[in-house]
């Protein structure tokens, strides 16, 4: 679940960086014999920056004898960020990353495995399906603490007016009624949906859980080979069928970001955005005067209202000096009341079970109370432990799809590129 900063912020987080030299190399311990920790942070929304900041302050009083630096790193360049401060021998303590980015360095021996670092009450705390998230071969390699689900955000005015069923968790649109739905929304002057598709493999691979699409399949030797099958044709069939045969979808967002398309869906161009549950925040800030929004769940298939994720994760350096502590401080950070800070400040949910009961995330207003409802619902995404996915993504995945949902290709040239291309690739990194 990786975040994408705006530009300027972007550039900023990385001139950090490069002042800062050394900044983010591992922790030791100062003369005085007080151990010194590093915690690279990804926050990077102010509410976000201000819940950590202040659980770094909150440790440091209590802690006197282990202290932890704050260090800000950026989602835009955290792969390669790291991947140099691992091979140069300077890695933080603490990393704050995603479930998806781990495994080349969970294989590539980065990274601590946590199974004895961690105490039985944030490992019971936290589901196993969140768990398999950060799970490579044997070992765990990041504690997932924030995870983020995909939502319909829609126009309340138009969705009244138009006399439309309106979904809940418990009584969802099927992904048909959905196609349905999104040709009644459509008058003058306003699509019934904007499909941000400018990355479109994980919107597509983890959404397309719901109807029972997996696309990756492993075998009993543990190797994994592409497969295409019906369920994994319904999501991206309909975001096609409505951008190309009922014009229900705005064909102009295709190569869009999800921030994109806020101010046509301000100004009633569209009637609804899937979007990730954080993008609720712009909507509050960026919303006109009297604008009036909603969150409804996304729509349901065979597989229920199932979708994948790659949850944020905590995980500590394998050159860590100090691994126990590490883990204390990710321990703390994570006990119930502060997981729920951090989940709030990131508008976000929380994996822990305890976090997600919390009141605070039961409210309707915001549309809280929709997207804690969809917790039950996530699942690892599909392509969570695959190497050679990042290849497999960028060279083959991306441009298919794009050329897919723009109409230049039908489902026949898709599935050819996305399974024998694709099954090519992997072969590559499991030989």
């Amino acid at each position: 679940m990786r975040r994408r900063l705006p530009a300027l912020a972007a550039v900023t987080s990385a001139l950090v960086l490069l002042l800062a030299g050394c900044s983010g190399e591992g922790g030791g311990t100062d003369t005085d014999g007080t151990i010194r920790l590093s915690f690279q942070s990804l926050a990077w929304q102010k509410e976000s920056v201000d819940a950590n900041k202040q659980l770094v302050r909150e440790w440091n009083a209590a802690h006197p004898d282990v202290q932890v630096d704050y260090v800000q790193g950026s989602w835009d360049n955290v792969h390669d960020q790291l991947l140099t401060s691992f091979e140069g021998g300077e890695a933080p303590d603490i990393i704050h990353d995603a479930s998806d980015d781990l495994a080349d360095f969970a294989y590539g021996g980065y990274l601590a495995d946590l199974r004895t670092l961690l105490p039985d009450r944030l490992t019971e705390d936290i589901p196993q399906q969140s768990w398999a998230t950060t799970t490579f071969g044997d070992g765990v390699y990041g504690v997932p603490f924030l995870q983020e689900p995909k939502v319909l955000i829609a126009n309340k005015k138009i969705l009244a007016s138009s006399g439309v069923r309106i979904p809940t968790p418990d009584k969802p649109w099927s992904w048909e009624e959905f196609r349905q739905v999104t040709e009644k929304l459509t008058k003058k002057g306003t699509y019934g949906v904007a499909w941000p598709l400018k990355e479109p493999v994980s919107v597509t691979l983890n959404l397309g859980l719901s109807a029972g699409g997996q696309l990756f399949h492993r075998s009993a030797d543990g190797k994994v080979a592409i497969r295409s099958d019906e369920g994994d044709q319904i999501m991206p069939g309909t975001v096609r069928d409505q951008g190309n045969s009922d014009r229900s979808a705005a064909r102009s967002a295709l190569g869009m970001g999800g921030s994109d398309t806020l101010p046509g869906f301000f100004g009633g161009k569209y009637a609804m955005v899937p979007l990730g549950f954080s993008y609720r925040q712009q909507v509050v800030e960026q919303a006109p005067e009297g604008f009036e929004w909603t969150v409804l769940p996304p729509p349901a298939g065979s597989g229920g209202l199932a979708q994948g994720v790659s949850p944020q994760t905590l995980s500590v350096a394998e050159d860590s000096p100090h691994k126990k502590e590490a883990a204390r401080f990710i321990d703390f950070l994570l006990r119930p009341p502060n997981m729920v800070r951090l989940a709030r400040g990131d508008w976000m949910l929380p994996t822990g079970t305890e976090a997600l009961a919390d009141p605070a995330l039961h409210t309707e207003e915001n549309g809280w109370a929709t997207g804690t409802a969809l917790a039950r619902s996530l699942r690892p995404a599909p392509a969570q432990s695959v190497r050679g996915y990042p290849e497999w993504k960028d060279k083959v995945a991306t441009p298919a799809l794009q050329e897919y949902y723009s109409g230049a290709i039908d489902t026949e040239e898709l599935r050819k590129r996305l399974v024998d291309d694709g099954n090519r690739v992997l072969a590559r990194y499991q030989r």
